[in-house]
């Protein structure tokens, strides 16, 4: 008899598998490393994020102008989240799951309203005058989700939610740092605006003809150091997740930050062209992860959440639970059954590192493949 819960109707999580393979499979390889209580639900959660965020993207397909299809593109999303919460999710694979997950784990409704809030702000072209304007967006769409993956490792506390924002605030600031020429064709600037007025850039100027220059490369450096001060503090707080959760969380954290380091070794341009990490980079640097089951609290664990983080904190502590699994207090490993449960994620571990491995070797031939088919081979 299979322990665990199923989310959905049958199917539906293999629904949601499939969409993450061909559209997050970053979070797809890093989730191979935890375990099967929370790498179910986590399937569930990031295949639900990814639904809303396509269907805000693909909005101007509606026929309409692309500002009246983001609003309806948006109304149709909150009315999606509505059905969640209420117990009768859309005939989907995604809904389906998401509601049973948004149920199982007490997911206040006031995190995934931000996520589409940061969608809002998306449809609207709204820009950054600082840094600090722009974690609190990065809160939104990215921060989000990472106070909700704390939740479906029962993890409640106020200073393991606002290290959990910390790693979204990362990822996020990272994947800005990444797509600046991108946004910058399609007419979307984030790169906070203060920043580039004390580098003499024009807004407007730079969005009619994105070139890279020493004084983009200067603010791209600046978002990618805060970056890597929000991955800091997500570090710190790795100890105060589950002992089995801990080589996943570390790996997303690794895996996303090396993307920075790719944009660094391309000197910093990521107008002209978009940084790939290879596959065989993404191994080597997953796979000190693993360490991180040995990590004990680092000494910004108890740091306070940035402000802009602080309301989805007070969500979930205004929503107390009684946590579902009880856990280890020496190995921090989940009590699942009499030791058992320690040497089954133990003994898994190799076939993990073996489907990850297989994983990123495929990717290298995709990307070889891809590269031969542009002559760039």
């Amino acid at each position: 008899m299979n322990q665990f819960p199923s989310y959905g109707l049958p199917g539906d999580l293999d629904a949601c598998r499939t969409l993450l393979r061909g559209g997050s499979r970053t979070f797809y390889a890093a989730s191979l490393l935890l375990p099967t209580r929370v790498r179910d639900p986590a399937i569930a959660l990031y295949a639900f994020c990814r639904v809303a965020d396509d269907a805000v993207d693909l909005a101007q397909e509606d026929g309409l102008s692309t500002a009246n299809a983001a609003v309806r593109a948006l109304a149709r999303l909150h009315l999606r989240l509505d059905r969640v919460y209420s117990g009768d999710p859309l005939p989907q694979p995604a809904d389906r799951a998401f509601a049973d997950v948004v149920k199982r784990f007490a997911i206040p409704k006031t995190l995934p309203l931000a996520l589409l809030e940061g969608f809002e702000w998306d449809t609207v072209g709204r820009r950054y005058a600082t840094i600090e304007d722009l974690q609190a967006y990065a809160v939104r769409v990215a921060g989000t989700v990472g106070a909700m993956m704390a939740l479906l490792m029962d993890v409640r506390t106020p200073e393991a939610l606002a290290r959990a924002c910390d790693l979204g605030i990362g990822m996020q600031l990272t994947n800005i740092a990444r797509d600046v020429g991108e946004d910058a064709r399609a007419g979307r600037l984030y790169l906070p605006l203060e920043w580039l007025q004390e580098e003499g850039v024009n807004p407007e100027g730079f969005l009619n003809d994105p070139r890279f220059d020493s004084r983009i490369a200067r603010v791209i450096a600046r978002l990618l150091a805060a970056a890597d001060e929000a991955y800091q503090r997500a570090r710190d707080g790795v100890a105060a997740l589950p002992a089995d959760c801990r080589p996943g969380i570390d790996a997303a954290g690794r895996l996303y930050a090396e993307i920075g380091r790719q944009v660094e070794r391309q000197q910093l341009d990521s107008v002209s062209c978009r940084a790939v990490v290879s596959g065989r980079r993404k191994l080597r640097v997953a796979l000190p992860a693993l360490t991180a089951v040995l990590r004990t609290a680092g000494a910004g664990q108890a740091r306070p959440a940035i402000q802009a983080a602080q309301f989805l904190i007070n969500a979930v502590v205004n929503e107390p639970v009684e946590p579902r699994v009880r856990f280890d207090e020496q190995s921090g490993f989940p009590i699942l059954a009499p030791v058992r449960g320690i040497w089954r994620w133990l003994s898994a571990v190799d076939d993990r590192l073996g489907r990850i491995l297989e994983m990123f070797d495929r990717l290298e031939r995709e990307e070889r493949a891809g590269m031969r088919g542009m002559g760039r081979v």
